[in-house]
């Protein structure tokens, strides 16, 4: 694999559909430089006849940065893969936990735990494809096959075909009766099973995600795995990032502060809404991601309430962070 100067996959923001795109991911990167990010799942067909800038650019500053792709042909996944790496992406990860109806349709997601050696194929496929790492984001069972024996020989047959990294979403998917949202709720969450997994392959790098809200909790499973990978609260509370860089990383740059942030984003939105001209971007696109920034502020709720009014984003410029920003009684 080759080798990059980014530090450890320690802490990463999960994947989400409809939430990871490159707008917050360059919001995100202005509160943490080492997190490693994740795009939204982006599917083998989108690529091979879609618009491929649209789905992969990306802007250097979200290094390290890992494009995670959805499908079950070995063949389209090595062709994206390679686009994935020809784009600069630092890694890239195989989806096999999304239980969506859309996605199993496409016989890709969570359904693919049930065909280990297919898996095994597509992962082979992916590696002799490109040089950088190769990796599997899956779940610890399907429907009622909730075995620990399951997800291990699963792993055991995927990290024979060359994959060193696997990302344990800590809960089962259920097929069918479910809605992706009730199943990112409703499994019981299991970290035991990565912890084992992580004693009976200690050569592989295992990273747990599903749950995970405090750096206390992070810590706890860094006791015994290599990373943790967080989803919802990242973007919900993204501020609970500003203390990854020093906490995981040794880094003792200063941290940006909340209106830090905000003033870095306004740059960033004013290249991006010239780019894209009156008729593209919205600024609500970008603003959407920003909701949570001040969480657990006096005044947080009016700041998402500007950020988020249709009528104050129609005709208002990126100056409106600052306006709603003003909103926070700790900066009045």
């Amino acid at each position: 694999m080759k080798s990059t100067n980014y530090k450890p996959r320690t802490v990463s923001v999960a994947p989400m559909m409809d939430w990871t795109d490159r707008h917050c991911r360059y919001f995100h990167r202005q509160i943490t430089a080492h997190t490693w990010l994740y795009t939204e799942m982006v599917t083998t067909g989108a690529l091979l006849h879609g618009d491929v800038a649209r789905h992969l650019d990306f802007a250097e500053t979200e290094h390290p940065l890992a494009l995670q792709l959805g499908g079950s042909e070995p063949a389209d996944l090595a062709k994206s893969a390679k686009l994935g790496e020809q784009w600069g992406y630092d890694e890239i990860n195989l989806n096999c936990g999304c239980p969506s109806e859309r996605v199993q349709r496409g016989a890709f997601g969570a359904c693919l735990m049930a065909e280990p050696a297919l898996v095994a194929d597509c992962v082979k496929a992916m590696r002799d494809a490109v040089s950088v790492d190769v990796t599997v984001k899956h779940r610890i069972g399907i429907n009622d096959v909730d075995s620990y024996a399951f997800m291990r020989d699963f792993v055991g047959q995927i990290a024979d075909a060359g994959c060193h990294t696997f990302i344990v979403h800590a809960r089962n998917a259920i097929l069918k009766g479910l809605s992706p949202k009730e199943n990112r709720e409703i499994p019981p969450l299991n970290y035991d099973y990565a912890y084992r997994l992580k004693r009976d392959f200690p050569g592989l790098e295992i990273i747990v995600n599903g749950g995970v809200k405090t750096c206390a909790e992070i810590d706890l499973h860094l006791q015994h795995l290599d990373g943790v990978m967080i989803g919802r609260e990242a973007y919900h509370n993204p501020y609970l990032m500003a203390e990854f860089d020093a906490r995981y990383y040794a880094d003792t740059s200063p941290v940006l502060s909340r209106i830090d942030v905000l003033q870095a984003m306004i740059p960033y939105m004013k290249t991006q809404l010239s780019l894209h001209g009156e008729r593209g971007l919205k600024l609500s696109s970008i603003t959407r991601h920003m909701l949570g920034l001040m969480a657990g502020l006096a005044g947080a709720r009016a700041f998402r309430q500007i950020l988020s009014d249709s009528k104050r984003l129609s005709g208002a410029g990126p100056e409106l962070l600052l306006e709603a920003a003003l909103r926070v009684k700790e900066f009045v």
